[in-house]
């Protein structure tokens, strides 16, 4: 009988699916999607408070996915990286992420990772890198991200946002919240991100 984490899976890869991008394609046809799964205790935070709000927000094609994952958030193991002495405390209360599948998530895969990341609204996620590529899709419009040293910019529901490996990137959230796919691959799955701007030493006496 398919349980809960069958059908968040489920919901994970058919959204996926329908992106139109050779990008997205590419990674959805490089996961082996047959994953074992694994047992994890439920955990809440305080930033699911937004997920209701964010079902009403997300488009019809990513509403199947953020629906389910508000019906279902007191059965999902949701975590966070940091901590009020990273950002402080009111980032931390609107900051946190399901990982459905990966090193940590409720589906074992050791290649890749993909989950979601919830921020509230007027948060700023501050300029961080990580050695893992990373594929970010949001399913909620309205936040504005920057990535190296360009400015910020208003991406919406849908866009596909590519970050490689090690470049920097930010987010800042307006007046709704943020609810954004993620895929990571080619890098240490569980690591904590770099906080500040990649600098590039290369060609420096």
């Amino acid at each position: 009988m398919p349980t809960i984490f069958d059908g968040l899976l489920g919901r994970f890869h058919a959204y996926l699916a329908g992106v139109d991008n050779d990008l997205v394609a590419d990674e959805v046809a490089r996961i082996g999607w047959n994953m074992p799964v694994r047992p994890l205790e439920p955990r809440a935070l305080a930033c699911l408070g937004h997920l209701d709000r964010i079902a009403a927000l997300a488009p019809t094609d990513a509403r199947l996915l953020a629906g389910f994952v508000a019906d279902h958030r007191d059965a999902l193991r949701w975590g966070q990286t940091y901590s009020a002495a990273d950002f402080g405390q009111d980032f931390v209360d609107n900051y946190g992420w399901l990982e459905v599948f990966g090193t940590r998530g409720h589906f074992v895969n050791d290649a890749a990772a993909g989950g979601l990341l919830i921020l509230g609204p007027d948060i700023l996620y501050p300029d961080h890198h990580h050695i893992a590529e990373e594929i970010y899709i949001p399913l909620t419009g309205g936040t504005e991200w920057r990535m190296g040293e360009g400015d910020f910019h208003i991406r919406g529901a849908g866009e596909v946002i590519h970050h490689a490996s090690n470049v920097s990137h930010a987010m800042r959230t307006g007046k709704e919240p943020l609810m954004a796919l993620y895929l990571w691959r080619g890098g240490p799955l569980a690591q904590k991100s770099i906080i500040g701007p990649m600098i590039d030493l290369r060609g420096r006496g």
